[in-house]
């Protein structure tokens, strides 16, 4: 039985050793009843996923991405497990069926709220936990977890532990490579190795450090330097273990080249900023076949996104709240700016409806129209 101290107390970490509170006993036990009556989904597989982001990957954003890719893993916006224990689960934690796989990223350092948080999140049909150990905003580390786990892996190993005793799904982490001054290889390692030891089998790991002091978030994904090469070598150095890369990956061509040396890439911006990079994911990350792996085109894709906002807006959701996550999908194409700018001002009006969204689809039809007749003209 492996033993990790953890508050001055051993902790054992063998599977199911970990207490878990009677929250996540109940949930656990509903998660079960509720696994029996839904309908199988897609197999997971984390060759391809689209990173957890917060603001973003709401269920609205998780829903327009599945259009574009059946494969590739999506995962929610991190929620707090207090919040998840705590506040409206409904809204908190709603998806439809048509999103799957997908998966839930918590944030929290206490090891019995994370795994009453986990069993709800499972009980709710998500595929995997993931825990937060990667991101770096204030809020996140005045609350000691995200980032600033790095520093305390026994505590990381603890939750995973307890998380792990609560669900059936598997258990995931998701960190950085360091952060400040505990950014050596030799801590990476013994991080991973630690964790490890309490069942972690899957780690996602973004190729860069952390400064919790000085740098924003955003400055945290682009300033301190990519280190792909030690992502690689923790691969080699723990073959039994699931590494997934992440951070600064902006093409499929990138990700193929990963996968050469890891198991699997996360896109994160690259992907919301330009969602159609995910109509390819399909053919050129899972070398799904011809048929199967069919893409919508944008126009079927935009149809397909009036439908659901019909129903959402019928449903009292505000139209910008959907559209929002659509801007890029005509990225680089003519007429671009003009259906941004009609999704972008159109959404905010009192009463809009899926009406706007059909207005921007006739204004890049019109484009293309002309730009084709012009070609025509051009070659007579």
């Amino acid at each position: 039985m492996n033993k990790l101290r953890f508050g001055g107390h051993p902790i054992e970490i063998a599977p199911g050793s970990a207490p878990i509170a009677t929250g996540a006993a109940n949930a656990k036990a509903d998660h079960c009843a509720q696994a029996e009556m839904r309908p199988a989904a897609p197999p997971l597989s984390r060759r391809f996923s689209v990173a957890p982001m917060m603001d973003c990957t709401d269920r609205h954003c998780r829903y327009f991405h599945r259009l574009l890719t059946r494969r590739a893993l999506l995962y929610t916006e991190m929620l707090a497990a207090n919040a998840v224990i705590h506040g409206d689960r409904a809204r908190l934690l709603a998806h439809r069926p048509e999103e799957h796989p997908v998966a839930l990223q918590l944030g929290g350092a206490d090891p019995a709220p994370l795994a009453e948080a986990a069993a709800i999140g499972a009980a709710h049909g998500y595929v995997e936990i993931n825990l937060n150990v990667g991101c770096p905003s204030g809020r996140v580390r005045d609350g000691c977890f995200g980032a600033a786990l790095m520093a305390e892996p026994a505590r990381v190993a603890a939750c995973v532990a307890a998380m792990r005793s609560a669900v059936a799904v598997p258990v995931t982490v998701k960190c950085r490579t360091g952060i400040d001054n505990l950014d050596s290889e030799a801590h990476l390692i013994r991080f991973v190795e630690t964790v490890a030891a309490a069942g972690a089998t899957t780690f996602i790991v973004h190729a860069r450090k952390a400064w919790l002091s000085g740098l924003s978030p955003k400055e945290n994904r682009e300033i301190p330097p990519l280190d792909y090469e030690r992502v690689y070598r923790l691969k080699a150095r723990f073959p039994e273990l699931e590494i997934v890369i992440n951070g600064g990956i902006t093409s499929l061509d990138a990700a193929r080249a990963h996968l050469a040396h890891v198991d699997g890439v996360m896109l994160g911006r690259a992907a919301y900023h330009d969602p159609w990079l995910l109509a390819g994911v399909d053919a050129a990350i899972y070398g799904a076949p011809q048929q199967s792996a069919r893409k919508l085109s944008r126009s079927e894709v935009l149809r397909a996104m009036m439908r659901y906002a019909e129903e959402e807006c019928a449903r009292g959701e505000a139209l910008h709240r959907i559209t929002r996550h659509m801007l890029g999908l005509c990225r680089g194409r003519p007429g671009a700016r003009t259906f941004r700018r009609i999704l972008s001002e159109g959404a905010c009006r009192p009463g809009a409806g899926p009406e706007v969204i059909a207005e921007a689809l006739a204004a890049i039809s019109r484009m293309r129209q002309v730009d084709a007749d012009q070609a025509k003209a051009q070659q007579c």
